[in-house]
């Protein structure tokens, strides 16, 4: 079942991230489902950190930028959703190549959302999971 109520589509995600962390850090959309996102971040010199693993804050900007896609998509047309609460597990280092994360929704409410993120590595190896609370916020005025 399609959840999303706005038109979504890779090459939308990617030009509202213009100019934007998520373009600054080399995270790229690859596919939209009918009920999930995925996207990649390379781990290089700018996404490491000092051990040369991929920074774990940079696994939570993939996850974030993941489910806030994902629940601004879910919301009727002038409604904004923004962020409660990420939580992230680091499960495995990852020192070369790409991690990529999916994000599918736990739940979808009128007034919050609940979105899990699954990183993994070019292996197909679990890095990072991760699980986001969004506030949905009705238009002004509404």
């Amino acid at each position: 079942m399609r959840i999303w109520q706005q038109a979504i589509s890779v090459e939308r995600l990617t030009a509202i991230h213009l100019d934007t962390a998520v373009q600054h850090l080399g995270i790229e959309f690859l596919e939209v489902g009918n009920d999930f996102i995925r996207a990649r971040v390379p781990v290089n010199a700018h996404t490491r950190q000092p051990y040369g693993l991929l920074h774990g804050g940079v696994s939570v900007v993939l996850a974030e930028t993941l489910g806030s896609c994902g629940a601004a998509f879910c919301c009727p047309e002038g409604w904004r959703a923004v962020g409660l609460d990420i939580n992230a597990n680091h499960l495995r280092g990852a020192t070369a190549g790409w991690v990529t994360g999916v994000t599918r929704p736990v739940h979808i409410g009128r007034s919050t959302q609940v979105w899990a993120i699954e990183m993994s590595n070019d292996a197909g190896e679990p890095t990072c999971v991760s699980r986001i609370t969004m506030a949905m916020l009705a238009p002004r005025g509404a």
